[in-house]
């Protein structure tokens, strides 16, 4: 893909970037950003892990994400950030606007086909997180070991054994029935509420899942979409033209990323201050920047 031509995209949705993890794919993710030209922009929750933000893991591709974001907020392209269950920190700020920014816990877009997209995180779903928090943050934990083990195995299958990639997650997901039926259960659920409601589509993210399918009951019908993941499914949604697309990163198109220092572990003290100086950097041609610390808050509440 040539990088200096952008893909113009409606409404894009991301989810599940778990920035501040080993699992985050950072990089690939940066290529599709500047690989896009989006007009509304939607963080489905989860995209900066503050549950494991403790372990003072934060390369700098991880903060070229916040940086390319926040340019597009400082270019007036309106960005909601849902919050999710891992960045819950957020919600504390549930409403609070700067420029193109909201952060908001969930949000209804009218497209322009004159439908509408009831989209949040989707974690009010899940029995884990409402009632034994604990087990949901030691899962996450066990969770990014596994993913840290898989890049491990998928090196020696890659290089010494010549064969593809592997998804321990995937195959203990997909094997054990009881997560199956949980991810059933999470869609239904989720279709049912829409339905009920009188929206078009309802878009999640949680339970890393990248899936468009139509769900019906005695009540009506309604489009059902998940956008996935960035620690191994690589995915977003895009609407465009009056249709949903999933993105799929294409893992075989070369790297094409900055050389510079990719891998640099900023401290929480320097990330809040980078976070700040880039943020009033950007808005200093637009608005007040008054409100420019509020984006970075939570980094110096969680130092």
């Amino acid at each position: 893909m040539n990088m200096n031509t952008k893909r113009n995209i409606d409404v894009l949705v991301l989810s599940d970037v778990h920035l501040g993890t080993f699992g985050c794919n950072a990089k690939q993710l940066l290529k599709y950003l500047k690989s896009i030209r989006p007009k509304t922009v939607v963080l489905n929750g989860d995209i900066i892990d503050i549950w494991q933000f403790k372990k003072r893991y934060w390369p700098d591709s991880h903060m070229k994400i916040i940086k390319h974001i926040m340019g597009w907020v400082g270019d007036g392209i309106p960005v909601y950030y849902v919050t999710g269950n891992h960045d819950e920190m957020l919600r504390k700020f549930t409403g609070l606007k700067m420029g193109s920014l909201q952060i908001v816990n969930k949000v209804v877009l009218e497209l322009d086909s004159g439908q509408t997209a009831w989209i949040f995180h989707g974690d009010v779903f899940d029995v884990v997180m409402k009632h034994s928090r604990w087990v949901a943050k030691l899962g996450a934990i066990g969770y990014d070991m596994l993913i840290r083990i898989n890049r491990f195995v998928n090196f020696i299958s890659e290089h010494i054994f010549k064969k593809g990639k592997l998804s321990l997650s995937k195959k203990i997901k997909n094997s054990v029935k009881g997560a199956v039926k949980h991810i059933n259960n999470f869609e239904n659920t989720a279709a049912e509420i829409g339905i009920s409601n009188h929206y078009d589509f309802v878009v999640c993210g949680h339970i890393h899942q990248p899936e468009i399918r139509k769900i019906s009951n005695e009540h009506g019908s309604i489009m059902y979409l998940n956008s996935g993941d960035w620690i191994e499914n690589l995915t977003a949604l895009e609407y465009n033209n009056g249709e949903w697309e999933i993105y799929r990163y294409n893992e075989s198109e070369p790297e094409e990323m900055d050389n510079e220092l990719e891998e640099t572990i900023l401290s929480n003290n320097q990330l809040f201050e980078n976070m700040l100086t880039d943020f009033i950097q950007i808005r200093r041609s637009r608005e007040d920047v008054a409100d420019g610390t509020a984006i970075a808050f939570f980094f110096r509440n969680i130092s």
